[in-house]
């Protein structure tokens, strides 16, 4: 599996992670997308014992999709005594991938994420509802226009997780930007410096450390478990919607749309 090199994208930066787990193996594995910019966070707190283990689990899960059953995955079929909560729907750019109320990993439980990158690749994408104490503009501290502002943090995935991701709402597509669904686009700080700078009222951003990886298959496979439901684009205004009633509010459009059951 081909992994982009960080020096051969303009909209790509990587710094290696401060913590003891393997995460380049997990590199090795997820099909990482280049086009998203990141930028090293060194104030991030060391994460706990128990946050690492729960990582390390969560590439060992890549490691075994990808080592032993790969593209196969996706036609591989669930038994009929499985239990399933949520019915199987594909998975795409912009779609929101709703966490089912069984999922205990800790670095999924009742989250909701956008998927930014799907392909033969593997599968990218960034939890919504997990804000931190962190300011953005302490991540962030040579950005003079970020100063006396309130803009959180947010914990997008337990992949790279002293990396950072930008994630805009803009009405058109700007240098430095890469479109992820209509008026959603990845870019860089020079994008977040434009914004800040002329700012207008139908524009916004998230920051996000870190990102959530599957290899090929894998995910297909965890949604044929039941392990998420799928919401479609612009189900809700990720940047305006409240992150601690995100996910009780995709649940109860899932159960609405019958798309999931008890």
């Amino acid at each position: 599996m081909r992994i982009h090199d960080s020096h051969s994208h303009p909209l790509l930066y990587t710094s290696p992670l401060t913590f003891s787990c393997d995460c380049h193996l997990c590199q090795r594995v997820v099909a990482f997308c280049g086009w998203i910019y990141i930028s090293p966070l060194s104030l991030l707190k060391r994460p706990s014992a128990m946050y690492q283990r729960a990582m390390c689990s969560y590439i060992k899960r890549i490691m075994l999709s990808f080592l032993f059953l790969g593209d196969m995955i996706v036609l591989s079929s669930v038994p009929g005594s499985a239990q399933q909560e949520f019915s199987f729907t594909s998975v795409e750019k912009g779609v929101l991938l709703v966490a089912s109320p069984s999922l205990s990993d800790p670095n999924f439980h009742q989250s909701v994420l956008l998927i930014v990158e799907h392909g033969r690749g593997g599968t990218v994408g960034l939890i919504l509802n997990r804000p931190t104490n962190v300011l953005v503009s302490e991540a962030l501290p040579d950005f003079t226009v970020l100063k006396q502002t309130i803009h959180r943090l947010f914990a997008g995935g337990p992949v790279e997780r002293t990396q950072l991701v930008l994630l805009f709402r803009l009405t058109q597509l700007l240098p430095d930007t890469r479109q992820i669904v209509d008026g959603i686009y990845v870019g860089t700080p020079r994008v977040l410096e434009r914004i800040m700078t002329q700012p207008k009222p139908s524009e916004a951003f998230r920051a996000f450390s870190g990102f959530a990886g599957w290899a090929p298959g894998q995910l297909e496979h965890e949604m044929r478990d039941g392990t998420w439901g799928v919401l479609p684009k612009n189900s809700f205004d990720i940047f305006d919607e409240d992150s601690t009633t995100l996910w009780p509010d995709c649940i109860t459009r899932l159960q609405v749309s019958r798309s999931i059951s008890y």
